[in-house]
């Protein structure tokens, strides 16, 4: 008789999960609009939008959802660890750095690993990874290489390479996130509106974008920042928050990522909220299952980044992280880059499974596959830095 409760208990379960990744179930709703101010004046022009709008956008993010980024600190100091010249059996140049930053007697450090091609004239551009994976995915000593991180690949197209990982910051668990940047704030955690972990990892992002400034074999205006999930929920708050990266690259990040938030398709605000306490501020927790009461929807966030290129990614067995939700936010920020004289050239719909759309301010792919960050992705995103960093 027992199994009867489980079987009933298993049908609820792939009946809801049904329902989230079910088309027909995405309710009506309306899109708040990037370019009405809260007073009600219409953005027609960049003007309006920067000293107007894109504060208005920027605090209401901070307010109801990442939380407030914190830009002082007393002293920053950079330390090589390791150098050496020829890496990658001679193609490369491996830097491993100490970021240690100071705010009142406290101080947090991150690991930077960094590898610049030896054969191309120097300062070279560079991909930035924020690691939410296992530290030994970007492995300095090349013994593990995973197609998550595909360091040579990205030497060999003539762009230097760097990754981080997220635990420098905040550890990615609900009881030790405290222990890494928020020591230094320690009112951040009494404030509702105060950032958390996705708020750490991309503060941590800025402090690497502070040492590319000071390494002269780096192309500090040509930093393209990219982050896988929880990974690329941050990346596109941390370029959102700090211009100086040039582009933003978000994979698979899903709710409170680059997908719209009311289409309430596979993971919802309640769920991460749920699952993840210590990612977001806690206004955010006010919006579990009220998406359609948030004053901004993901749209707004990928227009901060504006005019600035944007490539974001989907796989074909990742429903969870909303692939339509995810291009329409897209679409939906196209309004913005107009303002700016820059045309998208996304369809008017989701392209085909692996058809990449790369020429374009904003570009995006649906591939194959499972939540994960693959070589198909690393090759389209070499692409699409080829493009942008062409025109620069």
């Amino acid at each position: 008789m027992k199994i009867i409760p489980f079987i009933l208990a298993l049908l609820c379960c792939i009946t809801a999960q049904a329902q989230q990744y079910d088309e027909s179930k995405v309710p009506a709703y309306t899109l708040p609009d990037p370019l009405l101010t809260l007073s009600g004046q219409r953005v027609k022009n960049v003007r309006t939008w920067e000293k107007v709008r894109r504060p208005e956008v920027l605090r209401l993010f901070e307010d109801n959802i990442y939380g407030q980024m914190p830009h002082d600190f007393d002293s920053i100091r950079f330390t090589t660890l390791r150098e050496e010249p020829r890496a990658m059996e001679g193609k490369a140049l491996l830097k491993e750095t100490r970021i240690s930053v100071y705010r009142a007697g406290q101080s947090v450090s991150i690991h930077l690993t960094l590898f610049i091609p030896n054969n191309v004239p120097r300062p070279v551009p560079v991909f930035l990874l924020i690691n939410n994976r296992g530290k030994n995915i970007t492995d300095p000593d090349r013994k593990e290489k995973s197609p998550f991180w595909p360091a040579e690949v990205v030497i060999d197209s003539g762009y230097a390479i760097a990754a981080f990982h997220v635990s420098d910051l905040a550890p990615d668990n609900k009881d030790t996130f405290v222990n890494g940047v928020l020591q230094l704030y320690p009112g951040q955690l009494q404030a509702a509106n105060g950032m958390k972990a996705i708020g750490a990892w991309a503060w941590g992002a800025a402090r690497v974008m502070d040492y590319f400034e000071k390494e002269p074999l780096v192309n500090a205006s040509k930093v393209a920042l990219t982050g896988h999930s929880r990974g690329g929920k941050t990346s596109l708050w941390a370029a959102a928050q700090d211009q100086r990266f040039a582009i933003c690259i978000t994979n698979c990040s899903g709710n409170s990522g680059a997908a719209l938030a009311r289409r309430q398709f596979g993971e919802r605000v309640s769920r991460i909220n749920t699952t993840f306490p210590h990612w977001f501020n806690d206004n955010y927790k006010k919006y579990n299952d009220r998406e359609n009461d948030l004053p901004v929807d993901q749209h707004m966030l990928i227009a901060l980044i504006a005019p600035r290129p944007v490539y974001a990614t989907n796989a074909t067995k990742d429903l969870w992280a909303d692939p339509t939700g995810t291009f329409l936010a897209l679409k939906n920020a196209e309004k913005v880059y107009a303002l700016y004289g820059l045309k998208s050239n996304l369809p008017s719909t989701p392209p085909a499974t692996n058809a990449a759309v790369a020429t374009s301010i904003l570009g995006y792919h649906n591939r194959e596959g499972e939540h994960d960050m693959t070589l198909f992705d690393w090759t389209h995103f070499i692409q699409f830095a080829n493009i942008h960093f062409r025109k620069r």
